[in-house]
């Protein structure tokens, strides 16, 4: 990713419905989302134009929103096609590494904790962000530690919605994480049982099984649920249940999924060690040629 500041781009953003230069892409400071995030979002990525598992993701953002109790005012079709406009509109249509923020928020009509009366907002980001890692890095595999911080209990927050809110503490664990020298962190929910990364979804293999955590205190990713299917069509067991993080030794390999990430292995969390060999390889192409269905046709 550039180290260009994200607000000192160049391009163009969807913004209620309306293309805005991007710097010209602003809110006022006392915006609801701001100060009592009130706010939704996906990540997204399209390969070569074509924006992978986009109705999904548009349809997650409505339904976030609606978590949230407030109705966004576009349809689904709208969005879907505000979204590749935006792809063309900022040349990115032959990219194999384009990043989509669709996002959704309250504006600044009112600020306290009731939302009744502001209107909702819509805009749309793209921007050239390849993945993490080359494949040689992702075999390698990353480092990551345990989180002093907690997935809290369905009955807290809405743990089905991707909202800004809910990120608090992702940011917060992967900060102490990087100042530790890892590169991510794994979050146990209330319960103290394994749940997921900062922002990605974990699996773990082990005797032709992969092992994942169910998603019922955390966002059940598009990407995991893609990893699910890829898995069971290439002949692994898929074994969605509580782990327990005295487990983790018991496992050889581990990786994480999500949109931005893709698909991550993992060498180590904490004192557990992680060899990533042929089931993370095998994930890794298999997502490559499911988002990548051109390029694979024509390797």
């Amino acid at each position: 990713m550039s180290a260009l500041a994200m607000d000192q781009r160049e391009g163009w953003i969807w913004y209620d419905g309306e293309f805005v230069p991007w710097g010209d892409a602003k809110l006022h400071i006392l915006t609801h989302g701001l100060h009592y995030a009130s706010s939704v979002f996906e990540g997204q990525r399209s390969y070569s134009g074509v924006v992978f598992k986009q109705r999904e993701h548009t349809e997650r953002l409505i339904q976030s929103a609606k978590y949230l109790d407030f109705e966004l005012p576009f349809s689904a079709d709208e969005l879907d096609r505000a979204c590749d406009e935006a792809i063309a509109r900022n040349g990115l249509s032959n990219s194999d590494a384009t990043y989509i923020r669709p996002f959704a928020w309250r504006g600044s009509e009112e600020l306290g904790v009731p939302a009744r009366n502001n209107k909702v907002h819509v805009a749309i980001a793209v921007w050239d962000w390849p993945s993490y890692f080359s494949m040689e890095e992702k075999l390698k595999g990353i480092r990551m530690t345990m989180a002093r911080w907690r997935r809290p209990a369905p009955d807290t927050i809405p743990c089905k919605a991707k909202a800004a809110g809910l990120y608090m503490i992702c940011m917060l664990s992967k900060h102490d994480a990087m100042d530790r020298g890892y590169t991510e962190a794994l979050m146990l929910d209330h319960r103290g049982l394994v749940a997921e990364a900062t922002s990605a979804n974990i699996f773990f293999h082990r005797g032709g099984e992969l092992h994942t955590p169910i998603a019922d205190t955390f966002l059940d990713g598009i990407t995991r649920r893609t990893v699910i299917d890829l898995a069971k069509k290439n002949g692994l067991k898929v074994v969605e249940r509580r782990i327990k993080p005295e487990e983790l030794s018991d496992f050889d390999e581990c990786f994480l999924t999500g949109t931005a990430a893709e698909i991550t292995p993992v060498a180590e969390i904490d004192a557990v060690k992680f060899a990533p060999g042929r089931v993370c390889k095998l994930i890794v192409e298999a997502y490559a040629q499911e988002v990548r269905p051109k390029l694979a046709a024509a390797q």
